[in-house]
């Protein structure tokens, strides 16, 4: 914007590579379930701005990926110190956001043509902002799936050691990996536990190769992270499930698991 200069260069990690995309949103990632879907995705790309990680927002709607949701997400990870793993969940989920310059701000939050957006006042700058998940007219992501992953970094050599997509889609009951919120916990006894994927399930995934082991329906959407604990020699996992916004159930539950003694 008039005035800003953005740093000329930004840091990269020489090692792991990105667990999630980094680079610019094009024509070619566009997806949906339908020709028409796939058609209004590419054409909406290719009116916005992407130039990939770090780009400044502009007045001009830009894609930004990763989106404000992740890549990683406040949800953190788990490390595995036997093993030197560890574990993230992450998104591929872009966002379009725009500055809104502030004699717009309001007529534009009143006028009911982003009703799909969220708006920040960003009180004492010359702009305000919008933003919303960049989806297609059916609601689902605008871009090739997986959209959530779960991954497993080997730490001792700054590799992948595996990557798998996390989630059922609600339209077609396939593992393509869907968004979701919530962080990963591993056990000594070598399982990783993990809901936050907005299909209201809670999973464990064996630590040394992300092979699925057990799944559960819970009452509600699981977008926290589990704990565990022992009592009286019995090993427990517990999850609050509460849902998030519209995205999956919502509900008021702490719910606990254990193998059968």
């Amino acid at each position: 914007m008039p005035g800003e200069r953005p740093s000329p260069t930004q840091p990269h990690p020489v090692a792991p590579p990105a667990l999630a995309r980094q680079g610019p949103v094009t024509p070619d990632d566009a997806w949906g379930l339908t020709w028409f879907d796939t058609r209004a995705c590419r054409k909406r790309i290719e009116r916005y701005r992407s130039k990939g990680m770090f780009q400044p927002p502009t007045v001009q709607d830009s894609l930004m990926q990763p989106g404000n949701a992740g890549g990683s997400n406040w949800g953190g990870i788990a490390f595995d110190p036997r093993r030197q793993l560890a574990i993230a969940n992450t998104l591929n989920l872009p966002f379009v956001v725009a500055l809104v310059p502030r004699e717009r701000l309001q007529r534009e939050m009143d006028s009911g043509d982003y009703d799909d957006f969220d708006f920040s006042r960003q009180s004492g700058t010359p702009y305000g902002m919008r933003r919303t998940t960049f989806t297609s007219p059916l609601g689902i992501p605008c871009v090739k799936p997986p959209w959530g992953q779960l991954t497993a970094v080997d730490m001792t050599r700054g590799t992948i050691k595996w990557q798998i997509p996390l989630g059922v889609t609600p339209v077609i009951p396939l593992n393509l990996g869907i968004p979701g919120l919530g962080g990963p916990i591993v056990t000594a006894g070598g399982l990783v536990f993990i809901a936050a994927s907005f299909d209201d399930r809670l999973r464990a995934f064996d630590t040394d190769d992300g092979t699925l082991q057990w799944e559960v329906k819970l009452p509600a959407g699981g977008q926290a992270t589990p704990m565990t604990y022992v009592i009286g020699g019995r090993q427990y996992v517990v999850i609050a499930a509460g849902g998030y916004k519209e995205d999956s159930t919502r509900g008021d539950f702490l719910v606990a698991y254990a193998l059968p003694r």
